[in-house]
């Protein structure tokens, strides 16, 4: 990957890494909340609201990074941003119920304004860069790769022997360890060469809105299921310790599926390759469904295709954002449509759990996966449309 002058391979290294841990609590909430729903800290509609929470917070930091970025120094910013990300996870070791913990999250996330900033500077590069459709499945694997390792640890060596609350005194410890990669940033974040170029003639259209919202839908679909996780597996015969596992061995799972998304980008048709993620996700939510009672081995078997699919769906979705718009400002638009989208699943999930049943949660995610075909399918027709179009001027 190529960078400009002002960024050095050091520069993105620290935003990467700084990056990582601004979305590590992603792929743990299904490990922490289900661990915080098991020791009644908070309520099974509970978790939607506090997984929303975080996820929201960050989205909002990464647009408020983008408006301060020329400022504030970005060295102070971002331990300003980590200490403050470090102590409202120490916070959350103390408060219990479904208000405090929603709002202990949020305030996490939001703390995690310059790692949203340095996220969103890791993403333009990657966009700008060659290859980007391939380099963004990398960065989605490398963020992955760290989620599967910290969820092993806290399954393994943390969570079995001491209560959930040690585990966000590991991740704030974490999360405080990062400012040592402060050193590698820059006073200030360098103008991207995206900002450099003249975009005055770019105008919405019909393709790139449906392609946003098809982002949105499909990882709404993937995060509604994703943040209850430990309760699915619960209710599907797993023991407490088994379902934590479960989390780590399906975030590893997730960069196999990253990996063969890399390797499939250029092999396989885009639209085609994410109707069939579509339609498989609805089948795999659908089969957890009818299939609750059935063992875990049937159970097992969907978790693993599901975690698969995810992670395939990135290198595709910004392969056809460069397609749509060459410029990579739809495209830079797609990790922020992502994060929504998975704050967005499980807050209208939690709208249709009860009780201790969160069986209900799989027929929003079926619901989402058939809404995203159909995006799918609006959106193939207006780029055969406008191919057909072009071949008529001809």
């Amino acid at each position: 990957m190529q960078t400009s002058s002002a960024v050095t391979r050091r520069h993105l290294s620290a935003a990467l890494a700084l990056g990582s841990v601004a979305v590590l609590m992603v792929g743990l909430q299904p490990l922490l909340l289900g661990e915080l729903l098991a020791q009644d800290h908070v309520s099974l509609e509970g978790v939607g609201l506090v997984a929303m929470g975080e996820i929201v917070a960050l989205g909002l930091g990464v647009v408020l990074g983008d408006l301060l970025r020329s400022m504030l120094n970005l060295r102070l910013l971002t331990v300003t941003a980590i200490l403050c990300a470090a102590g409202m996870d120490l916070v959350t070791a103390t408060v219990t119920g479904d208000g405090p913990l929603t709002a202990a999250r949020a305030l996490a996330g939001l703390a995690g304004l310059a790692e949203g900033l340095l996220l969103w500077g890791a993403v333009s590069l990657i966009v700008q860069g060659p290859a980007p459709d391939r380099v963004a499945g990398v960065f989605m694997v490398v963020q992955t790769l760290a989620q599967a390792l910290m969820a092993a640890a806290l399954a393994y060596l943390i969570l079995p022997d001491r209560s959930v609350h040690a585990g966000f005194v590991f991740l704030g410890m974490l999360t405080a360890s990062s400012v040592l990669f402060v050193v590698w940033l820059p006073g200030r974040l360098p103008q991207q060469p995206d900002r450099q170029l003249d975009t005055s003639g770019f105008r919405w259209n019909l393709k790139q809105v449906l392609l946003l919202m098809l982002v949105f839908m499909q990882l709404s679909a993937v995060g509604g299921l994703w943040a209850y996780l430990e309760p699915l597996g619960i209710h599907a015969g797993l023991g407490a310790h088994a379902a934590q596992l479960l989390v780590s061995a399906m975030l590893f799972m997730q960069v196999l599926g990253g990996c063969l998304g890399i390797l499939l980008v250029r092999r396989v048709p885009d639209y085609s390759m994410l109707a069939t993620a579509a339609f498989l996700l609805a089948g795999i939510a659908l089969g957890m469904y009818i299939t609750a009672d059935q063992g875990v081995n049937v159970f097992l078997g969907l978790c693993a295709l599901f975690a698969l699919i995810y992670l395939m769906l990135t290198p595709f979705q910004v392969r056809i954002a460069l397609q749509i718009d060459p410029s990579g400002r739809i495209a830079g638009l797609i990790p922020g449509m992502q994060l929504l989208g998975c704050a967005f699943g499980p807050l209208l999930a939690s709208q249709w759990v009860s009780g201790d049943n969160a069986q209900p949660v799989l027929l929003v995610s079926v619901w989402l996966s058939v809404s995203a075909l159909c995006l799918i399918a609006l959106l193939h027709r207006c780029a055969v449309n406008r191919r057909v179009g072009v071949v008529g001027e001809i």
